[in-house]
């Protein structure tokens, strides 16, 4: 590759209406789609590969959740991390949508070394996918910050 870039990831996670999953992501998250087959789905996420695949809806996983800054934080998620203005256009397109917040972005730890703001959609099969943004990126793997 003559092209040096940073790793990409690639998440596969079930979903019980390939249809369904293909509205919310294109519609709503304004993902574009790439391959895809009768069972699963390709979908541009931020530039990472994400690839939905039909499940019944009995083997679909329940999510637990653990107590995060005040709240029930779905244990099993995916998102990204945006920059603050990219974040900040991303919560208008998502409230344009009339999207379902199942946590409202929010701003943790304001003011503070790791400040940030975040916010919790599901889609329809019931993954939860978290979108954040830090005031200052270098915070990320921080030990230092203030605990949640």
């Amino acid at each position: 590759m003559s092209n040096p870039r940073q790793p990409l990831f690639h998440l596969a996670f079930p979903v019980t209406d390939l249809e369904q999953a293909r509205s919310f992501y294109v519609e709503t998250l304004g993902c574009s789609t790439g391959r895809e087959s009768d069972r699963w789905i390709d979908f541009n996420f931020f530039g990472h590969q994400l690839v939905a695949h039909l499940v019944l809806p009995e083997d679909h996983p329940a999510a637990a959740t653990n107590a995060v800054d005040g709240h029930a934080v779905p244990a099993s998620h995916f998102g990204v991390i945006l920059d603050w203005a990219v974040y900040e256009e991303f919560v208008a397109r998502l409230e344009a949508a009339k999207a379902e917040f199942v946590i409202e972005p929010c701003l943790r730890f304001e003011g503070r070394r790791g400040e940030q703001t975040t916010l919790f959609i599901r889609d329809p099969s019931n993954n939860y996918l978290e979108f954040k943004a830090f005031r200052d990126l270098d915070m990320l793997f921080a030990k230092d910050i203030d605990s949640y």
